[in-house]
């Protein structure tokens, strides 16, 4: 017994002092990785409901909730719930992860780089933006991916390209997808659709932490720290920017499925083509197809990822925000004196 107590208390200082020794940036990475995959699995059926919303209106619009949730039981099983959602974490966690770190390290250097700038929720603004556009260009070919794949639908008399006979998979899996969409268009093929996620991403990454901190501005001191203000925070906070921004979401979608949509007879050739088409065709209703099922996906989500975020970043041990960037600029001051002394 003693024996095992020993190893247990080895094991642990070692492991200690493997947190001791990871960068900020590091555990940052980290923390947001875990909580970004543990979020995106919990809400993946709502997540492939609302892209069928979004790309087969035609076929599910008209079932509900409810009919869409038995059909694909029906014809797919449990598993056809989570149709995509490996691509959707493989992206996600990186995706969080870069979102995360990116925000906290945009702010810090705004800080350190421009002197007498406030701590006040503009800052949030502009550090959210731009992290939400580094995030995108980082991970955009997997968002690609997870996409088609959830629009794949057993059975489907619309998946019928190029001969294919109906029920046929156009990808077989991930790395399947990613192959024959670089064979068909290149590195362009890719990035198809991402100048609306950017268009999109840096208002909504930015307009939520905005709302965040300006929210949480007004929570008592006393109940700053309490988990659920923070969560009720964040979940408004995802609403309200989700809300201005999802029609460059449907945009969004439709350029990524288009080669895949038998219903597309001309070729959208941009945003604002595509944009275009939506309204004319489906009127501008559908660019907000699927927002109420998004508005139940995104409540859990922004509440298991601000959870496990908390969690990680207590387990890692990582400073408070503003002890981090006293931190920082306390240490890029020390260096710079030596420099200058020396």
């Amino acid at each position: 017994m003693a024996k095992q107590r020993d190893e247990r208390r080895e094991k642990k200082e070692v492991w200690d002092g493997v947190i001791e020794g990871m960068p900020l940036f590091a555990k940052e990475l980290i923390a947001g990785g875990v909580a970004g995959g543990f979020a995106k699995s919990a809400v993946a059926p709502l997540e492939r409901i609302k892209i069928l919303f979004q790309t087969r209106q035609a076929e599910y619009r008209s079932l509900g909730l409810i009919g869409s949730f038995t059909k694909i039981a029906k014809t797919e099983g449990t598993l056809g719930f989570f149709r995509g959602n490996g691509a959707s974490v493989a992206r996600i966690v990186p995706y969080a992860a870069l979102h995360y770190m990116a925000y906290e390290e945009y702010r810090r250097w705004i800080i350190d780089g421009i002197p007498g700038v406030g701590k006040g929720p503009i800052l949030d603004l502009v550090a959210g933006s731009f992290a939400g556009g580094t995030a995108v260009l980082f991970t955009y070919p997997l968002d690609l991916v997870r996409t088609k794949l959830a629009y794949q639908v057993v059975g489907s008399q619309k998946l019928n390209i190029q001969g294919l006979v109906t029920g046929e998979q156009v990808y077989k899996g991930i790395k399947d997808c990613f192959s024959k969409t670089y064979k068909e268009a290149g590195i362009k093929g890719l990035y198809r659709g991402v100048a609306p996620s950017l268009y999109g991403i840096f208002p909504y990454a930015g307009l939520k932490f905005y709302f965040y901190e300006t929210m949480k501005s007004h929570v008592p001191k006393e109940r700053k720290n309490d988990i659920t203000i923070k969560l009720a925070c964040g979940s408004v906070a995802g609403l309200l920017g989700q809300t201005f921004t999802y029609p460059l979401d449907v945009v969004r979608r439709q350029m990524q499925v288009q080669r895949l949509s038998a219903s597309n007879s001309h070729e959208m050739k941009g945003t604002a083509d595509t944009l275009v088409m939506i309204l004319r065709t489906h009127g501008w209703k559908q660019l907000f197809s699927g927002l109420s099922l998004n508005y139940l996906k995104v409540v859990p989500s922004v509440a298991i990822g601000f959870t496990v975020y908390d969690m990680m970043k207590a387990y890692l041990r990582v400073p408070s925000r503003d002890d981090a960037v006293v931190e920082v600029v306390t240490s890029n001051r020390d260096s710079q004196s030596s420099t200058l002394h020396s």
